[in-house]
């Protein structure tokens, strides 16, 4: 009997030990390792997903999609739960067509609780994955952006990453607006890893389509004709803006070479300059075609009328410099006309002196240069124009011919629609609507008076008739141009004797301008000037916008006699 108490006694102590080491064990848990069990077994159950707005759509004028959002899955893994990560990254693998030994180092990392398997993967493929209920392999629905032109427009939208934001054109311009809002959903799973309930934390905010002003089957026209035109002369590079002048909507903005938006992620490093649209950011030195800034900025002086005379030496020096025109000649009196439409660079220098320094630099800023045009695209350049101070005694002999100055195609654009409008100025601009906001009013200056600029276009229109512009004219419609060729600075000073920009800008019809049409070529090979290289691309541009838009012929076409 006492035996058996004794035993008793033993084995109640023993109880009374395991309970109270059970019992500190479990203060200590809840007083210590509470926090930290909590946040483990809310890791364990519940899960953060990041939920993605769906990004709007950019589309033409007319309605056809440019860039797109489809439908993708994301599929991603808790290795936490993961109970066999050998077995699930084969399945993974293979449903998915991916590389299972580069999934199975994720999968073995016990330490993480997320990890991505594939994003934006193709969702039929995904689904087919997700019937094989794997535990521990979640899958979310995204959007993967597509852009069904490829490169028709590429460098006006740009592109977005893989997260759905802009990095590039107006893709980027208008991330805010495209892009959104996030938010996000909180999961619930079981023990298993199998979801049982979705708790919507922040809502989503979805993006904006927006329209622009680009005609995708102008846009299409231009990148041949460019493709073409530099394939002919094996150039650099060649870029092309149609614009309308009378309300600055950009038809077509286009650079050639160009890239597929789709692809991208796989562009060298080197060929990244292809990436931007060099009409906007990229300067060059504009030649002959600046020569209307001095002619234009004279005539509305009112020191000189189009028929003043002015007797012309075949070289004249400025300063350390000797200014010739590009053709040998005798002494010839030459009209103030006569001097742009035979493009005479002593000619226009003479017109510039009497404008003097600070008149002609007046007019360089009145036209548009030196300063950003607003076109609603990023990276646009200035330009470079030096200030009056900064001008040396020979300067003035220099940039009223297009050297010593660096503009942009759009800049230069801009100033010969304002000829083209009656002397208004017309902001250049890509985005015609944002959804759900109105039409944004371009800004208007006047340049120009009405009869300076029909003083111009007369002048520019002999050009095309009777100058450097021949191979500019388009049947059925008069044309008003300029070409110009501009030797390339060199690195260590001076002018390149072999590398050339050829350009023609112009617009028709002249009698009532519809388009102006900017070409220009980077370096061509065969020959150099803008009549020859640009002007010819100018006269397919301009032909085919015009029939496409329907634009009535302002004169009689060369088979009616």
């Amino acid at each position: 009997m006492r035996t058996a108490n004794r035993r008793l006694r033993l084995l109640v102590a023993v109880f009374a030990v395991v309970f109270v080491a059970a019992f500190a064990r479990v203060a200590w848990l809840q007083a210590v390792k509470a926090q930290t069990l909590d946040h483990l077994a809310n890791s364990q159950h519940r899960e953060d997903v990041h939920v993605s707005a769906r990004r709007g759509s950019i589309f033409d004028r007319l309605g056809v999609q440019l860039a797109f959002g489809e439908p993708a899955t994301t599929v991603y893994a808790n290795p936490k739960q993961v109970e066999d990560p050998r077995e699930t990254a084969i399945a993974v693998g293979e449903a998915l067509d991916l590389d299972p030994g580069k999934l199975y180092p994720l999968l073995l990392d016990r330490s993480r609780g997320f990890v991505y398997l594939a994003r934006k993967a193709d969702p039929e493929k995904a689904e087919a994955l997700k019937s094989q209920e794997l535990i521990g392999i979640g899958f979310v629905s995204e959007e993967r952006r597509v852009y069904p032109q490829r490169k028709v427009a590429s460098e006006v939208v740009g592109y977005a990453g893989m997260e759905n934001r802009g990095l590039s054109g107006l893709e980027l311009q208008l991330d805010g607006e495209l892009g959104g809002k996030d938010g996000s959903k909180t999961i619930v799973r079981d023990p298993f890893g199998r979801t049982i309930d979705v708790v919507q934390s922040t809502p989503v905010e979805d993006g904006k389509d927006v329209h622009l002003t680009i005609d995708h089957t102008i846009q299409s026209h231009v990148e041949r004709v460019l493709r073409r035109t530099r394939e002919r002369w094996s150039a650099q590079s060649a870029s092309a803006v149609v614009l309308d002048p009378r309300t600055g909507s950009l038809l077509a903005l286009a650079v050639e070479p160009g890239f597929d938006a789709n692809e991208y992620p796989t562009v060298a490093k080197w060929e990244e300059e292809r990436l931007r649209n060099r009409a906007v950011t990229d300067t060059y030195e504009p030649g002959s075609t600046f020569k209307v800034v001095t002619v234009g900025g004279i005539l509305e002086s009112g020191i000189v009328t189009p028929s003043t005379k002015f007797r012309l030496p075949y070289k004249l020096p400025i300063a350390d410099r000797v200014i010739h025109d590009a053709l040998p000649r005798g002494t010839q009196t030459m009209t103030v006309s006569q001097i742009l439409s035979r493009s005479s660079n002593v000619g226009v220098v003479t017109l510039a002196l009497q404008l003097q320094r600070a008149g002609l630099s007046d007019w360089i800023e009145r036209f548009g240069f030196g300063k950003k045009t607003g076109i609603d695209y990023p990276g646009e350049s200035r330009g470079i124009v030096l200030r009056p101070e900064e001008w040396s005694g020979s300067t003035i002999g220099n940039v009223p011919i297009g050297q010593g100055i660096a503009v942009t195609p759009i800049q230069m654009a801009g100033a010969y629609g304002a000829i083209a409008n009656d002397g208004v100025w017309t902001e250049p601009h890509l985005v015609d609507r944002v959804e759900g906001s109105g039409r944004k009013e371009p800004r208007q200056r006047r340049v120009l008076s009405e009869r300076t600029a029909g003083q111009l276009t007369h002048m520019l229109r002999r050009v095309v008739e009777e100058g450097s512009g021949i191979y500019a004219h388009v049947d059925g419609y008069h044309v008003a141009g300029k070409t110009g060729t501009a030797a390339k600075p060199d690195p260590d000073g001076g002018y390149s004797e072999s590398r050339y920009v050829a350009s023609f800008v112009g617009f028709a019809p002249a009698t009532r301008p519809r388009l102006v049409v900017l070409v220009t070529v980077d370096e061509p090979r065969g020959a150099i000037w803008g009549g020859t290289v640009a002007a010819p691309a100018f006269a397919e541009i301009a032909e085919f916008a015009l029939q496409y838009l329907e634009v009535p012929p302002d004169r009689r076409r060369a088979y009616e006699g």
